[in-house]
């Protein structure tokens, strides 16, 4: 690891915790929000520097964090010169940008939220080029479709916004799927999913059968990030997107995230014919075609939109060549087209942003009235026109060179000629950018008086034109050791950089001669060309793309609505008729093993309770329409099920059984006050017949594995070994099944009581939205059918009321009994919980909902959070001790005069288990007390009212 190196993972943060500050800094105005936008941004850029005497020596900077190495998903970063070129302008084009934001933005747009957007997507970009894991590359690359999204359909308001953000995360997002699969090849073929191991595996990567399959599925993501044909008709439909928005993702960001990884990928994907024939023809048909639609658009930023694909595709053009010094001019092109097509996004939002319209043909002689802007936009068109002696005539000359020598299909010239068609495409709709927007004569019919804006708007895209002449003088003194080093990374080897401007009278002379007079011919016959181009019939790749997308959405709703229609009996026999029939299939395709075990001897007292058992639940089935008869028997089978885990020596799992029945049975029992007696008959004869069938059928699948199971030997040796020798030592418990819960399987019990904090919640928020709507004026009003002569004529016998305040505090006293042996003996804090939460339930169900709510101290809801909030701080300081989360420690005290004793960790996750499982149960109870409450009716089962009698001084221990 270079001592430069732990600047990486800083890098890549800063945007991200970046972000977090716009929303808040917009409160003291839009200056403070811009600065502390653009702090980050220049301190990422600043480490950047640092590194860069490193890298131009040649070094690789690396930085490596162990996250999940046993599914080879680690934190590493590196960067070599193409990390430095692309990271150098994701983070300078995007201090530019959110200088250029902040004046282009009116004051009607939330300023805050565009920068969060619009950090969190240099974050991620950020993390892509510096990432030396294809995991964790796989990650940022689906944060920049998600940030994206927020950043294109940012203007909520325009429906060709939204749309736009939609079109770009469908069509990416399906990409990045394709690419994940790609990735995971690759890197099993490798051997590992870093890429500084990927990449010198060039052999076994291509002579792998695999190879083809990853390669297509990588450059499918590839494709459709860099919008190659037939993905780019995405990329102008985001153009609804604010300019800023469109100038970075266009020139240093999104768009080029595919070419980064076609460069990243360059070493070991490219050199084969399958490379050569997929990324060179993607890169020259999209060269063309992006060129030609650029020409005919009159959208200002729709004609770029469509430049940035022609040229997206030149620079895949020149990758898939898959020459060293093709991979050369690739570099040098991304330098310049990041430059000039950031100015001239820019420049046509300030055309936009002044004269109120980005139509062409409502513009025209704006060079008078707008001589700044004028002067950006034309040094900048005229490098995108390659006209020398522009940066953008350099690398179009090399590119030219380059294809002029690369036989394709049919004649050799073939290949050099559909570039130079290309280029002269380019040529064109740069030279209208110029002529019919900023020279002819000045119109009076401005949608407004357009003129040059303040300083702030045209001060970045001023600087990037400042580049363009540089870099066109000065090459080699500008860019030359970027483009050195990055082409370094790509190639693998020591590049031949020499960039001039006079390469003879070579074939690429000549093609670029062409080029510009064609360029101006086909300007000058623009009007007739643009009628030709109307009255020509052409697919539409929106409305295909639309249609495609109204299919598939009705193809996924009919299957949708087809198989999940609601129905949880057709759902259980769905299941119950496959998983036999897939176990009948596996039994009879495959051989099993002889049985290794004889059947153990059955006692008699297991037998009569397995009897009872399976007498139980028959009966359950039989009479499950009787909801009372139903609930006993439910009753009866959690019980002979305590008693089963009892015969098996396990007491934990009995206690916690024989707890659950208690409360779920207390809690049914209320709930059936608000249903019918009875549930009516839903099925006929013959369709329970059928049921039946499936059900025994099902049942005898179970039984039939469940023996083979048990009668034979397990292949490996059982986790259970593990759990019983490092139970004590490990974590300090001899309870396995405690430890297994609050220290190996601690996250799970963690998730788990989550999940039952959040089920109490909603059964409040369902009881509470019911009583204050129509459902609380139908509970007043209703008369349960009930049996008054059925009913006991003492509604809180004192006897019950007595026992109960007498068991009260035995049963808190078993409770912390139960709660604090649980490391060491059977209980723990979930049982504990359930027994504290029952000897509550006593209370209630003796004297009334009301005389215990008025003595209660402490709201359900807080017991719930506080009971997370202590699990989740007991996690947090494992993490501050450098252990992995909730990993438990433990210790021995001595206070004389008491003996020496354990204090673990795990008491405190215990106790938010504890706390959390009290008040979940509770809550609930509070709830359907609540609605049996509303309908001032008394259930003999949990009494709402009190014996009127006064008790303790008077106080009426009454509901009303």
């Amino acid at each position: 690891m270079d001592s430069a190196g732990v600047f990486l993972p800083i890098i890549a943060a800063l945007p991200f915790l970046g972000a977090l500050l716009p929303g808040l800094m917009i409160q003291a105005g839009r200056n403070t929000c811009t600065v502390f936008t653009a702090a980050p941004t220049i301190l990422a850029l600043a480490l950047l520097m640092l590194c860069v005497p490193s890298v131009l020596r040649g070094e690789v900077l690396t930085y490596h964090i162990d996250w999940l190495p046993s599914l080879g998903l680690n934190v590493n970063f590196m960067l070599d010169g193409l990390g430095l070129l692309f990271a150098g302008m994701i983070l300078g084009i995007g201090f530019l940008i959110i200088i250029y934001a902040r004046f282009y933005l009116s004051r009607e747009d939330p300023m805050g939220q565009f920068f969060t957007y619009l950090l969190l997507f240099q974050g991620a970009m950020v993390g892509i080029v510096l990432s030396d894991n294809i995991l964790l590359l796989l990650v940022f690359w689906e944060l920049t479709s998600l940030s994206s999204f927020l950043l294109i359909g940012y203007w909520k308001h325009l429906p060709e916004g939204r749309q736009g953000a939609r079109m770009a995360l469908v069509v990416t997002g399906m990409g990045g799927l394709a690419m994940i699969a790609g990735m995971l090849i690759l890197g099993n073929i490798a051997g590992s999913y870093d890429l500084s191991v990927i990449l010198t595996q060039k052999d076994a990567i291509q002579a792998s059968p695999m190879y083809l399959p990853a390669l297509i599925l990588i450059l499918a993501g590839c494709f459709t990030k860099s919008a190659q044909f037939p993905f780019h008709f995405w990329l102008p439909h985001a153009m609804a997107a604010p300019t800023p928005v469109s100038a970075y993702l266009h020139s240093a960001t999104m768009v080029k995230a595919g070419l980064f990884l076609m460069a990243r990928m360059w070493p070991v994907l490219a050199g084969t014919p399958e490379w050569f024939w997929i990324v060179a023809s993607t890169g020259l048909i999209t060269m063309v075609i992006g060129a030609k639609i650029a020409l005919f658009k009159d959208d200002l930023k729709a004609l770029l939109a469509f430049s940035t694909v022609s040229h997206l595709g030149l620079i895949t053009l020149l990758l898939g060549l898959g020459t060293k010094a093709a991979a050369v001019v690739a570099m040098f092109h991304i330098i310049n087209h990041a430059t000039f097509k950031a100015a001239l996004f820019m420049t046509a939002g300030i055309v936009d942003h002044e004269a109120h319209t980005r139509d062409i043909k409502r513009l025209g002689g704006l060079r008078h009235l707008m001589p700044i802007t004028f002067t950006i936009a034309t040094v900048a068109a005229l490098s995108m026109a390659g006209i020398p002696p522009l940066n953008g005539f350099l690398s179009k000359e090399m590119m030219l060179e380059e294809v002029a020598h690369t036989h394709w299909i049919g004649p050799a010239w073939m290949m050099g000629a559909v570039a130079t068609l290309g280029a002269l495409f380019s040529v064109a709709y740069s030279f209208r950018y110029i002529a019919h927007v900023f020279l002819g004569r000045q119109r009076h019919d401005y949608p407004t008086h357009p003129h040059d804006p303040g300083f702030g708007m045209w001060a970045a895209p001023a600087f990037l034109t400042v580049l363009v002449v540089l870099i066109g003088f000065m090459p080699m003194t500008f860019a030359g050791d970027l483009v050195r080093v990055s082409a370094q990374a790509v190639t693998g080897g020591e590049p031949h950089v020499k960039i001039y401007h006079w390469h003879g009278l070579v074939p690429a002379f000549w093609m670029s001669v062409v080029a510009v007079i064609g360029g101006a011919v086909m300007l000058a016959l623009h009007a007739p060309l643009m009628r030709l181009w109307n009255a020509t019939p052409r697919p539409e790749a929106k409305v295909m793309f639309d249609a495609v997308t109204r299919a598939a959405t009705r193809g996924a709703t009919a299957l949708t609505d087809g198989v999940h229609d609601g129905s949880l009996m057709r759902n259980a026999a769905v299941f119950a008729v496959v998983v036999p029939v897939l176990g009948w299939f596996a039994f009879a395709a495959g051989g099993m093993a002889p049985p290794t075990r004889e059947p153990l001897p059955v006692a008699l007292v297991p037998a009569v309770g397995w009897i009872i058992l399976l007498v139980a639940t028959a009966l359950l089935v039989v009479y499950h329409r009787a909801r009372f008869t139903a609930l006993v028997l439910l009753g009866i089978v959690g019980l002979m099920v305590s008693l089963g885990f009892v015969y098996f020596s396990a007491p934990d799992l009995a206690l916690t059984q024989i707890s659950v029945e208690v409360v779920t049975i207390i809690l049914l029992l209320l709930a059936l006050n608000f249903l019918p007696r009875e549930t009516p008959a839903e099925s006929g004869g013959a369709r329970r017949l059928r049921d039946g069938v499936i059900a025994v059928a099902g049942g005898a699948a179970v039984t039939g594995l469940t023996y083979a199971i048990l009668v034979r030997d397990f292949a490996q040796e059982s986790i259970s070994a593990f759990h019983l020798a490092n139970s004590y030592k490990g974590g300090g418990g001899t309870n396995v099944v405690n430890v297994i819960l609050v220290d190996f399987r601690g996250y799970d019990t963690f998730g788990e009581i989550i999940v039952l904090g959040i089920a109490a919640l909603v059964i409040f928020a369902l009881t509470d939205t019911v009583l204050k709507g129509p459902g609380g004026r139908w509970l007043a009003s209703w008369d349960p059918d009930t049996n008054p002569e059925g009913q006991a004529g003492d509604r809180h016998p004192l006897m019950m009321v007595v026992a109960t305040r007498v068991m009260m505090p035995i049963a808190l006293m078993v409770g912390a009994y139960i709660f604090l042996r649980g490391h060491n003996e059977p209980g723990g804090g979930f049982i504990a919980g359930l027994i504290v939460a029952i000897a509550f339930l006593m209370q209630y169900m003796a004297s009334g909902f009301a005389w215990a709510e008025a003595r209660q101290r402490v709201t359900y809801h807080a017991t719930i959070g506080l009971g997370v909030l202590i699990a989740a701080l007991t996690g947090v300081g494992a993490w501050l001790a450098g252990r992995p989360f909730l990993t438990s420690d433990y210790g021995y005290l001595h206070y004389p005069p008491i003996e020496e004793f354990e204090w673990a960790t795990a008491m405190a996750f215990d106790l938010g288990v504890f706390l959390t499982v009290v008040g979940a149960v509770m809550l609930a109870l509070q709830s359907l007390s609540s609605m049996a409450r509303r309908t001032g009716e008394t259930v003999n089962v949990f009494p709402m009212d009190v014996n009127p009698a006064r008790e303790e001084g008077g106080e009426s221990g009454g509901d009303t």
